[in-house]
């Protein structure tokens, strides 16, 4: 099964004018377009826009733009605990002073709920607090925001001047999750929770000004060219919107993904699955230990020499390679594996390619 899976580049936790974003619907199906993106889920704060919905083209593409929504306390001071809602086809902001009555109503419905930017830490030169997650009792979402495109920026603004910096030279911002974010995950795992984990871009294309200096931070076309995540369908997209939708939510909720920085190289064609004696299986997927398992690691074909391949398991490397495209290892013992890969990138080493689990049982 995993080999006739079908890859699709979704961007997703964006907002539009209906919120604090610059731009419509339309503006970003077609930045999407321009980007290369299969599809994008567009989340604007704590309002739920009917009628956006489905496949917008231009000659002979076309992107699938779906809506969600990111829920949270505004009256909460400062404010915390935001949502990723997908999914629900109903307005739930309502419920945002009760984080878990609120994870509990988008299971109800049917929905995804995926903790957003669960670590966002302060910039204070711009008068920007901390909005992390900090309700962690929560139970019953599909997952995290493992890697938030945004907050990490918020990240390297020391001083206004790194602000100008970066402004203009934004390809040298991402080197990958926060740590923080991914400890978190890996102790959610090692509790034994399946948390899907997603790379959101956080894209609001808003122009600030310095001076005499103007400049759009940063253009949703960008944005979607930086973090995305990567969804394995069992069959490619039909341009249905009611098929493809649940096409896209279905392989959300398994954690059939993996997250990939897209501007160094293509990240398309990452491949890592686990080979048991009757059957193979991907992320997203458990599979018996017994008798033993063969994990493999296919990156895409692009400048090995600048790459460094890490197999974790229950959040400790247990191997790693560099300058390869293929990576094996063969193992007996349970535990929850996933990959992490990193290739340099204007004199740095960054993160690359972030692989969902497979649970050896």
């Amino acid at each position: 099964m995993v080999n006739r899976m079908h890859e699709i580049t979704l961007n997703l936790h964006m907002h539009t004018r209906y919120s604090d974003g610059s731009g419509t619907h339309r503006e970003i199906a077609r930045a999407a377009l321009r980007a290369g993106l299969d599809a994008v889920i567009v989340t604007d704060h704590n309002v739920l826009v009917k009628g956006v919905e489905g496949y917008y083209r231009e000659k002979n593409r076309r992107v699938l733009l779906l809506v969600g929504e990111e829920i949270h306390d505004q009256d909460r001071k400062p404010q915390k605990n935001h949502l990723l809602v997908f999914g629900t086809d109903r307005e739930l902001a309502p419920l945002a002073d009760d984080p878990q009555g609120l994870i509990n109503a988008v299971r109800e419905a049917e929905g995804l709920a995926f903790l957003a930017h669960p670590v966002d830490p302060a910039a204070p030169a711009f008068g920007e607090s901390d909005i992390s997650w900090v309700d962690r009792d929560v139970q019953g979402y599909t997952g995290i925001e493992l890697w938030n495109a945004f907050s990490e920026f918020k990240t390297v603004l020391k001083s206004k001047l790194h602000a100008l910096f970066y402004a203009y030279l934004p390809h040298l911002i991402a080197r990958g999750p926060l740590p923080e974010t991914l400890r978190l995950w890996d102790e959610l795992l090692g509790d034994g929770q399946r948390v899907v984990a997603v790379g959101g871009s956080d894209a609001h294309a808003n122009r600030y000004r310095m001076g005499p200096l103007s400049r759009v931070i940063f253009p949703y076309e960008f944005h979607f060219s930086t973090v995305n995540t990567h969804l394995l369908l069992p069959r490619p997209l039909s341009g249905d919107l009611a098929t493809d939708r649940r096409l896209v939510l279905d392989a959300l909720r398994a954690g059939r993904a993996f997250i990939g920085y897209d501007l160094p190289a293509p990240t398309r064609g990452f491949r890592f699955t686990a080979q048991g004696r009757e059957r193979r299986v991907g992320p997203g997927e458990e599979i018996a230990a017994e008798g033993g398992v063969t994990l493999q690691v296919k990156l895409p074909d692009s400048s090995a020499s600048r790459v460094e391949c890490r197999l974790l398991k229950d959040g400790e490397i247990v191997r790693s390679w560099k300058r390869q495209t293929v990576c094996t290892h063969i193992t007996t013992e349970p535990g929850v594996y996933r990959v992490e890969v990193y290739r340099r990138y204007w004199g740095r080493k960054r993160g690359w390619i972030f692989s969902n689990p497979i649970y050896l049982t």
